[in-house]
């Protein structure tokens, strides 16, 4: 859930601190896994070479239709839209400068319910009941919400935490009370304590530098091992009294990373090493500034510098511009600055061995399996949260071919854990022709006794040109009973669908993608996010607006399959807080489960065509015969498991066609 403005790897921290003063955007498993990759569609890809334009462009799609595109209100024109979750028949979109509430009653044409201005990196939005919870880290977020920004480095009016909203009344939002943290509210997770029914909890993911004590108490950076109470390596756990939100607390803060190392990554791709090494020789000669991390060089923007050279000037008890000499003193100060920054030799190194990640940037919780999936910067954590107060890590795993772990998503039945890269940082091309297709793509695992065992990566797989950001970012599951769907958003390289229940072998099966914002130069847009709700795929694109998407029937996914995926109802969603899936008796899920046995010949041509039949016979019946039909049906396929190919999916469909058969009055 990152902003496309934001740098990830290396320069994460100095893209923080640039953030700071601007009111804009805020190991073990690699060796031999980059053969494992997705499949792309056949054919020619009707993704390469699309007409650029913001709201004009060339469109491409695959077994998915655009159903509606609706730009963003008036005061979020132009600002980052962020993630989004839903609620009855409302979608809240956040954005850089607040969030908006979309009606979506019909999907053909979502209006407008409220646009909420409260500025506030990155604005990531999670809800439950009546509560609306919105994720603040940026130096320019203020507590009454204000448009005016923070300019003062250490402030009482700053906002770097949880705001909650009561949207009892969706249309007239109700700021309830914040919940302030070191490190700011990167992003969010809404955690349901199935044992807890008076509670809500929010694990916060921060990542922001450690806000100075003056401005927030308590607020610490030395490394734990020298000040126990170091806002460093732990998250935030937030308790919210579901009687009583205002009283929200922080009720422990997990270190949830000690003993992890520093993990292996890769270095950047050779031609984007020789582009910043061209671009920081003209910036020096322009008078820039420049300074090098990880050996490379980058060139630090205005942004970036002109708050510092005031500080000189302060300093010195100047007035008016720098001077010449305000400059060399900062030039000759810079890199040491920078170092500090982005943690050159980080907090909690010893004997030369630097420590691993400090934070997360993105937990998954599954509460009906007890577990969480970590996306923590350098490693990707098994988190166990029976205890949801007090989640402990329990398994983590590295991969030098990951940059920078992003986001999780666990399979329906808890076997399967993805984890995304966000090579790049959100605001970078890597989805080029010459970018490797193990960087900056998905990581399956599967999940067994609580240990992960890598499988294969899967990436996005149209080329796309270097004016598109593009990397693995944000999806959810499709509800298809008896396969792994995903969809996932990959800013700039549009959206794409794929089927990992094969997990060695994830696959393609729809996309949609536009060209590029503008032909000429690299500008942000793209999915921040796609999920699917109660129907339909929900998009945020970054800079054109919310993006409405409808599963078309093909061959590699059936028209009952969407319509048993279309059977599965929720009254809110947060893609965080995954729901156990559960589909009705229908039979629309037993017809499915046919497809697929059909589709992967694990059952005979001939038996399939007989159930068919079986089961069309039966759906005209009603009462006791349809019951007695389907109970024959289902005790056939008890025998038909032993002899076929995929005895697994056969018994999936005698369990459908028995809740079938008890399902009838």
């Amino acid at each position: 859930m990152e902003s496309a403005l934001t740098v990830r790897g290396p320069l994460r921290s100095l893209s923080l601190a640039i953030a700071v003063f601007s009111l804009a955007a805020c190991a073990s498993s690699s060796s031999s896994a980059g053969e494992r990759l997705s499949t792309p569609a056949p054919g020619k890809d009707a993704r390469v070479g699309l007409r650029a334009g913001l709201m004009d462009a060339g469109q491409a799609a695959w077994n998915l239709r655009l159903v509606a595109n609706t730009p963003p209100s008036e005061k979020f024109v132009g600002v980052t839209n962020s993630d989004l979750s839903f609620i009855g028949h409302y979608v809240i979109q956040g954005n850089y400068n607040g969030f908006e509430v979309w009606d979506i009653s019909n999907p053909a044409r979502p209006t407008l319910k409220i646009g909420y201005l409260c500025p506030a990196s990155q604005s990531d939005v999670s809800v439950y009941r009546n509560l609306l919870f919105v994720s603040g880290e940026g130096m320019g977020g203020r507590l009454d919400c204000g448009t005016q920004g923070v300019h003062d480095s250490v402030s009482a009016e700053r906002l770097r935490g949880i705001r909650i909203f009561d949207v009892s009344d969706i249309a007239n939002p109700k700021y309830l009370a914040n919940v302030q943290t070191c490190r700011g509210s990167h992003t969010h997770t809404v955690v349901i304590d199935p044992h807890d029914t008076a509670n809500v909890y929010i694990y916060v993911s921060g990542s922001a530098p450690v806000r100075s004590p003056n401005e927030l108490p308590g607020c610490v950076k030395a490394p734990p091992d020298s000040n126990p109470s170091s806002a460093l390596f732990r998250i935030e756990v937030i308790k919210v009294p579901l009687a009583a939100p205002q009283q929200a607390a922080i009720v422990s803060s997990p270190r949830i990373f000690d003993s992890l190392t520093e993990a292996p990554r890769h270095a950047e791709a050779p031609e984007d090493i020789a582009a910043a090494a061209q671009a920081a020789a003209a910036a020096r000669a322009r008078g820039g500034f420049t300074a090098s991390v990880s050996g490379m060089e980058y060139v630090l923007p205005p942004q970036f510098i002109g708050p510092m050279l005031d500080s000189v000037v302060r300093t010195r008890q100047g007035t008016g511009a720098p001077t010449g000499a305000d400059s060399a003193a900062l030039r000759a100060a810079i890199q040491g600055i920078v170092d500090a920054l982005v943690g050159a030799t980080p907090s909690g190194t010893k004997n030369g061995v630097r420590p691993g990640p400090s934070q997360c940037h993105d937990i998954t919780v599954y509460p009906a399996i007890g577990l969480a999936g970590g996306a923590c910067g350098g490693y990707g954590l098994l988190l166990d949260i029976r205890d949801a107060a007090n989640p402990r890590r329990i398994g983590a795993v590295a991969d030098s071919n990951f940059s920078y772990w992003h986001s999780a998503t666990f399979n329906n039945d808890g076997t399967k854990l993805l984890f995304s890269d966000e090579w790049g940082g959100g605001g970078a091309p890597k989805c080029r022709a010459t970018d490797k297709p193990e960087w900056g793509a998905d990581a399956i695992f599967t999940l067994a006794d609580d240990r992960m065992t890598f499988q294969s990566y899967y990436k996005m797989p149209a080329p796309q040109t270097q004016f598109e950001n593009c990397v693995a970012h944000n999806g959810s599951l499709i509800p298809i009973p008896g396969r792994d769907i995903m969809v996932q958003g990959w800013y700039q390289g549009g959206i794409s669908v794929f089927d990992w229940t094969d997990p060695a072998h994830p696959k393609e099966i729809a996309f949609f993608d536009r060209g590029p914002v503008d032909s000429t130069k690299l500008a942000s847009g793209g999915s921040w996010s796609a999920y699917w709700y109660n129907g339909y795929i929900y998009s945020s694109e970054i800079a054109r607006g919310l993006d409405i998407f409808e599963l078309k029937a093909g061959p590699l996914v059936s028209q009952n399959e969407i319509d048993a995926a279309k059977l599965v109802h929720l009254d809110f969603f947060n893609t965080q807080d995954q729901p156990k899936l559960v589909w009705p008796a229908s039979f629309a899920v037993a017809r499915a489960y046919l497809d697929q046995l059909a589709r992967s010949n694990g059952l005979a041509a001939p038996r399939v065509a007989a159930l068919r039949r079986a089961l069309e016979r039966a759906e005209k019946l009603s009462g006791q015969p349809r019951r007695d039909a389907l109970t024959q049906v289902a005790r056939e396929l008890d025998g038909d498991a032993q002899g076929a190919g995929d005895q697994a999916k056969v018994r999936m469909l005698a369990t459908a066609v028995t809740d079938l058969a008890n399902a009838q009055p």
